[in-house]
């Protein structure tokens, strides 16, 4: 009997180390980058990473540099998942910033597709020029957030 549940509990340990395994590797995310127009998805691009201004956990702070302009493709927007943050540019030279926080249930904002800023869940979708729901279910705009530009850099406020 003591072997058949020291037998049982391998089992159950190998299976939920499997799992867990199986859940981190599912949560890491990795650097998705697609051509002008469309959302390039970022952590922390290149140039930011270079860049002073950033605390510890690598996330700029406000004064920090976030990406260079060249980073956001024109007509589309790039994603900065650990800073919840979505910067785009409407048109050449126009930079605004929103929460990659969909206001319809709190998911994060998943990419940037041509003008639509797109949220996965529901597939709610937002302008990338002022943050409006352009399909829902989603009914509130996403925040703006406060970003500067200064030369070639994009800062957050």
């Amino acid at each position: 009997m003591a072997d058949d549940l020291q037998s049982r509990r391998a089992v159950f340990a190998s299976v939920g180390a499997g799992g867990l395994a199986l859940a981190i590797s599912a949560c890491s995310g990795g650097t998705d980058t697609t051509t002008a127009g469309t959302a390039t998805e970022s952590a922390a691009p290149e140039s930011a990473a270079a860049t002073a201004g950033t605390s510890q956990s690598g996330a700029p702070q406000a004064g920090g540099a976030l990406a260079k302009t060249a980073d956001i493709p024109v007509g589309g927007g790039t994603l900065f998942k650990d800073q919840k943050i979505v910067v785009t540019q409407p048109t050449a030279g126009e930079f605004k910033a929103f929460s990659a926080v969909c206001t319809h249930k709190g998911c994060p904002i998943g990419s940037v597709e041509g003008d639509a800023i797109v949220c996965p869940c529901h597939n709610s979708k937002f302008a990338i020029a002022d943050g409006a729901v352009t399909a829902g279910p989603a009914e509130k705009p996403l925040p703006a957030q406060e970003i500067k530009v200064e030369g070639d850099q994009i800062m957050l406020a």
